[in-house]
């Protein structure tokens, strides 16, 4: 008497997770982004390296030290990085199955969503962190270079920031990727927040307003520069602007800026992903 068929096997949620996961870092080498960010990259290295040993500027090289060497090279760049990894491989991540219809065949199959949304976000997230390391090995060598055997822990602490600022801007990138069913719209709203609207609403709410804007992802990213200052800049500054009014700035402390980071990961995470389980394929 033949045996009844077992049925298959059930693939687990986090079998589908490293499934995507690996598809989609494989993809970005395939569709070449990830050579043309790494190119970026490159050429940032690149101009930063022939303008200081050209122009040998005080404070970076001879009168300077590595701490602000690294200020100026790393301190000045990784958060620029950042923002363009995010944009090159999370930017298009949810929007793209919606705008190339790719979802259609990927979303039916037996998978949950959350498994897709996560693996997509690691996927972004490896290939992004392996462009932020390619970017601080180049600064960190042409920091030895200079300064042999003055390697400071404050580097170390603001690569460990650019990190957490990293995992906080995907989180960021991703909500708008599944709020928006076009890639450019999508790319085109977080950059533009992280390079721009943040930094402008920032200094007019500190310098006239006189508030603390707790509520911004790049205020908290300036831990990541001010790591690099000895000592750390105060964390409020006011400069007399007339008899009645003074002008204030704000550096995040180092817990704060870190709490804001955390909660910007945690919070945009969810809610990218409840955009993308409620959104539907539509003709």
């Amino acid at each position: 008497m033949a045996r009844p068929a077992h049925p298959r096997a059930r693939v687990s949620t986090l079998a589908h997770i490293g499934i995507i996961t690996k598809y989609n870092f494989l993809n970005y080498f395939r569709a070449r982004r990830f050579y043309v960010m790494l190119a970026i990259v490159a050429l940032i290295s690149g101009l930063f390296t022939f303008l200081v040993a050209y122009y040998q500027p005080p404070g970076l090289v001879g009168a300077g030290d590595a701490l602000s060497f690294y200020k100026g090279g790393w301190g000045n760049f990784a958060t620029f990085v950042v923002v363009l990894s995010t944009a090159f491989f999370g930017g298009d991540a949810i929007s793209g199955e919606f705008q190339n219809r790719t979802g259609y065949f990927l979303v039916p199959n037996p998978i949950r969503r959350s498994a897709i949304y996560v693996g997509k976000w690691l996927a972004a997230m490896a290939a992004s962190s392996i462009i932020l390391a390619v970017f601080a090995l180049i600064m960190i060598a042409n920091g030895l270079y200079y300064y042999p055997g003055d390697f400071p822990s404050e580097l170390l602490q603001s690569i460990a920031f650019a990190w957490v600022y990293l995992a906080a801007a995907l989180s960021l990138m991703f909500t708008f990727s599944s709020l928006f069913k076009s890639t450019s719209v999508s790319i085109l709203m977080g950059v533009i927040l992280l390079l721009f609207v943040f930094n402008f609403v920032d200094l007019i709410i500190s310098s006239v307003a006189g508030y603390e804007p707790v509520y911004s992802i790049t205020y908290a990213a300036g831990i990541i520069p001010n790591v690099l200052t000895v000592p750390f800049p105060a964390h409020v500054t006011s400069i007399p602007a007339g008899a009645r009014f003074e002008l204030k700035s704000f550096n995040a402390t180092i817990p704060e800026g870190l709490a804001i980071l955390g909660i910007y990961f945690v919070v945009m995470a969810v809610v990218g992903l409840w955009l993308f389980q409620r959104k539907e394929f539509s003709a």
